[in-house]
């Protein structure tokens, strides 16, 4: 697998992953051509020294993954820098053959490259076995997630 930033020309394929689940195909609105504010947002993402959007190769060259980094600097710890997963996606195709497993990984050797203290990511509680995959890889809920959704 190749491990690699996302280009412009990646954008439709990320955001048909991302909206190709159960919760993505009610928030996301792919289509073709994509509407202005996913090209917005990759601008902002791509010009942001703390954001990583990470596109996933196999070895035909063809994208079967997504996932985003966004680095945090903190007061708290020390001054220390916190990483957060976002949009974890493998093409439906491409699932169920150890390429989550790959990319999780891939991330958690990143954000020590990046030498950040801890990496969290929130998952929908709708999504019950991407809860038992993060926790088969380590990961523990020693926090309740909150949020408020602004229309």
């Amino acid at each position: 697998m190749n491990f690699r930033k996302a280009t412009k020309n990646d954008i439709s394929i990320i955001v048909e992953m991302i909206a190709d689940d159960e919760v993505g195909r009610t928030r996301e609105n792919f289509q073709v051509p994509l509407p202005s504010e996913y090209l917005n947002a990759f601008e902002k993402i791509t010009t942001d020294g703390n954001q990583e959007l990470i596109i996933v190769e196999n070895e035909n060259a063809e994208i079967i993954g997504t996932l985003q980094l966004s680095f945090i600097q903190y007061l708290a710890y020390r001054g220390g820098i916190g990483a957060q997963i976002e949009a974890v996606r493998i093409k439906k195709d491409q699932r169920g053959r150890g390429i989550g497993k790959a990319m999780l990984k891939w991330a958690i050797n990143r954000v020590k490259e990046r030498n950040a203290h801890l990496l969290q990511l929130t998952t929908d509680k709708k999504r019950p076995k991407a809860i038992k995959f993060y926790e088969d890889l380590g990961f523990k809920a020693t926090h309740e997630g909150m949020k408020i959704h602004f229309e």
